[in-house]
């Protein structure tokens, strides 16, 4: 039978809505946000954004891409998006905060976007940027200059009996630090 293609069913399995689960897919967001399948990476932009517009994350804390027919699991080395832009409007603590990630999304710092700071990563490294809040359990790592950006303009405020830096934003105080720690 030569020049015949022989086609083999894999096995699906479905998932309680019905989608087809694909298992583990050979997809990797790499700690730069950089996106790779079958190891290599994907050059278009736009592609790395349709993926991303299809991106969760489930309770056990494993990152899936779902469609309205499938599903498959990715790995994600630190977090899926990195907020690579900040913009500010307003003084004092009437400011706002907002972010584009390296998918163009853009992000409001606010109550139902906070920002997670990361004192230690438990094997002794401090000085993380923090993560931003982009939506059901998915964050973005502010790059080192955003974050330097975001400390330049940071304040002291006494919060009960502790002095903090933090920024405001969207009327709500985000701490990014004890000030005698940071001193």
């Amino acid at each position: 039978m030569t020049g015949e293609r022989k086609i083999i069913d894999a096995p699906t399995t479905r998932d309680a809505t019905g989608k087809a689960c694909c298992g583990h897919l050979d997809m990797r967001i790499a700690h730069d946000g950089k996106w790779f399948y079958h190891g290599t990476p994907i050059p278009r932009k736009e592609m790395v954004c349709l993926f991303a517009s299809m991106l969760t994350r489930r309770d056990d804390g494993t990152y899936w891409l779902v469609t309205p027919v499938e599903e498959g699991m990715i790995d994600v080395e630190d977090v899926p998006f990195l907020a690579v832009e900040m913009f500010t409007c307003g003084s004092g603590r009437e400011m706002v905060f907002s972010f584009r990630t390296n998918v163009d999304e853009m992000i409001t710092l606010n109550g139902h976007h906070p920002l997670r700071v990361v004192c230690d990563d438990g094997n002794g490294n401090t000085g993380h940027p923090p993560y931003l809040s982009v939506r059901d359990g998915l964050e973005a790592r502010l790059t080192r200059s955003v974050y330097y950006e975001l400390v330049a303009l940071g304040i002291e405020e006494k919060i009960g009996e502790e002095r903090l830096y933090g920024v405001w934003s969207s009327g709500i105080f985000f701490p990014l630090g004890r000030l005698e720690e940071l001193v």
